[in-house]
């Protein structure tokens, strides 16, 4: 919906302009990354462009069987597309209240992961060698390094009312949902800080 809604707002209607939009074959596939998969299928001529990660378009621009159009988290497109969707660790209120300890772990091993990726962009291979296929393992870290500005667990006030915005526009919510309602900021000391325990709410 995010790739769809993008298209909207630059002009482009799918059904006038001949457009097909469609699952890439494979990408369901058990352990499959849908990255990777997008780039085979590209240099197979199966599809002809995807809307994927970054591990997806630099395997499809490192093969040569494809070029970056748009990159929205560095602001390509319209304005806030970046924000439209984006990574984060979700859960239950009712979780937060019953093991605020648990999800506080949760946490602050994302912050301290990110810090350290910050710190040694290299340290992503070792995960890379493990989950991704020998190929896209070999590029992960440089990939981490040229994103390290993406790596920050803080999730704004700002990219709120955008995500708010989109989820509006293609019909997912009513209204708008307040920050505190998708946020958790009673844990803002962990990401903000970085290893403060969080004190257990009453």
């Amino acid at each position: 919906r995010a790739f769809l809604h993008l298209l909207a707002e630059v002009g482009i209607d799918p059904a006038r302009d001949g457009v097909t939009i469609g699952p890439v074959p494979g990408a369901l596939d058990p352990g499959a990354s849908f990255g990777v998969v997008a780039a085979d299928a590209l240099e197979r001529r199966l599809v002809d462009g995807f809307w994927a990660n970054a591990l997806g378009s630099e395997t499809a621009v490192r093969r040569g069987v494809g070029k970056v159009i748009a990159d929205v988290r560095r602001g390509d497109g319209p304005p806030g597309a970046g924000q439209y969707t984006f990574a984060a660790l979700a859960t239950t209120e009712t979780l937060i209240t019953r093991e605020p300890e648990r999800v506080a772990a949760a946490v602050r091993a994302i912050v301290r992961t990110q810090r350290m990726l910050r710190k040694e962009p290299a340290r992503a291979s070792e995960v890379g060698r493990r989950r991704f296929p020998p190929a896209a393992a070999e590029i992960i870290a440089a990939i981490v390094e040229r994103d390290l500005p993406f790596y920050d667990p803080v999730i704004s006030q700002a990219a709120v009312e955008t995500m708010n915005g989109f989820a509006q526009a293609i019909g997912l919510l009513a209204t708008p949902v307040r920050y505190d309602d998708v946020v958790a900021t009673r844990l803002s000391p962990l990401w903000s800080q970085g290893t403060r325990e969080l004190t257990p709410p009453r």
